[in-house]
């Protein structure tokens, strides 16, 4: 028997085409105070460029936005001292959002200085090395790039070929990175190198003779973003340019974690993009009469979106509350990254279609939200790679070799 209230309930809040499931009620004030914040600078200094950025393909104020990135606390904002915001996992996760709804490009520019090479730092490095690259790190002074992938190792580091060796009380490293964001910019290069003790961090300062991060170019996804290749001929560094608590692929792998928990609510942003465009034009644009979003075919279509989107957040929500509790898992990261850019690229397509031709217009943010997220689905782990993970994890069965 279902009892009724006493007093009458209090009124139901209307409902919201933005926030359907009502997922603000989540937040606390001050996580929706850092939301609006970022929000608020990329409207200001990215959207009005970012369509000219991609067609030129490059990304010229890269030193000034990250300067700018750092006094708004972005940079490595999860981290706690040197200068680091010490926010919350949820309010680091909201921040990808806004930073990607703006474009993949920029929250990549985001998470490799804070959730790789910052974080490498700040959980591997010594305490000399955490002060001092850290406090400069986070104020946007000095970029970071992360070198792990190799033109024949992306899914497979552990076959890494970079080399690094002893002469003397030096290293010596010799190698290629490749796909590297970052690199042509970054002050330093946190790059990961097999050794006679196995898999090592090592910082590598920019300008270190033998060390040079060509720009890559050519490419159709990404557009507005700096990627490099790095080149390591007998580059020599003192004993303490190695990450001292680093040792085997452990290390590189847990700052993977941290990067993939940011794309799994940034690519939510780059979704939220492109729904709110395709449902925008749905109720202006008009065929037969009548605009295209009164056919039951387009309301199916915004209705599927916007179940995808919003479960997408909620997962990244939740996943947020755990890594702030300390108990999320690395498999629970590739169940949400495996997810919401999957889910997050459908919805994009989807958008597509609804907008027509228009959709593949740079007027639009659609089409370049697809081609970023192209990359985006295959950056720090491929699908299947993922897929993997949660199959050993469901059937303790070990599929990758």
């Amino acid at each position: 028997m279902v009892s009724t209230p006493s007093s009458p309930s209090a009124p139901r809040p209307p409902f919201d085409p933005a926030d359907p499931l009502g997922l603000d009620d989540l937040l606390a004030p001050e996580d929706l105070a850092v939301r609006d914040t970022v929000r608020g600078w990329a409207a200001d200094r990215v959207l009005p460029h970012i369509a000219d950025w991609y067609e030129r393909g490059e990304l010229p104020v890269i030193r000034e936005l990250a300067r700018e990135l750092g006094a708004l606390g972005a940079l490595g904002m999860s981290l706690e001292g040197y200068g680091c915001a010490g926010a919350s996992a949820v309010q680091y996760g909201l921040a990808c959002v806004e930073l990607e709804a703006a474009d993949s490009g920029i929250r990549s520019l985001v998470s490799v200085q804070g959730s790789l090479a910052m974080y490498a730092i700040h959980r591997f490095g010594s305490e000399e090395q955490k002060r001092e690259w850290l406090p400069r790190m986070a104020a946007g002074e000095v970029i970071g790039c992360f070198g792990l992938t190799e033109p024949d190792h992306g899914s497979d580091p552990a076959a890494m070929r970079t080399r690094a060796r002893r002469d003397g009380g030096d290293w010596v490293l010799d190698g290629r990175k490749m796909w590297i964001t970052n690199g042509s910019v970054a002050g330093v290069a946190v790059v990961w190198a097999r050794t006679d003790e196995g898999i090592r961090g090592f910082l590598v300062p920019a300008g270190t003779p033998g060390f040079c991060a060509p720009e890559i170019r050519h490419k159709w996804s990404l557009r507005a973003s700096v990627t490099s290749e790095l080149v390591l001929d007998g580059v020599r560094l003192p004993a303490d340019a190695v990450l001292p608590e680093a040792e085997g692929l452990r290390g590189p792998l847990s700052c993977l974690g941290h990067a993939r928990y940011g794309i799994v609510w940034g690519a939510m942003g780059a979704a939220r993009s492109c729904f709110e465009t395709a449902l925008e034009y749905a109720t202006s644009r008009e065929q037969f009469g009548r605009p295209i979003g009164g056919f039951q075919l387009t309301q199916a279509k915004l209705a599927d979106m916007a179940v995808e989107l919003h479960k997408g957040l909620l997962l990244a929500h939740h996943l947020g509350r755990r890594m702030d509790a300390g108990r999320l898992r690395p498999e629970q990261v590739s169940f949400g990254k495996l997810n919401n850019v999957r889910e997050a690229i459908d919805i994009c397509r989807t958008s597509r279609t609804i907008l027509g031709a228009n959709g593949i217009s740079l007027e639009y943010p659609v089409m370049r939200h697809a081609t970023n997220l192209e990359s985006v689905l295959t950056y720090e782990g491929t699908v299947e790679m993922h897929q993997l993970v949660l199959g050993k994890a469901l059937t303790g069965l070990d599929a990758f070799r």
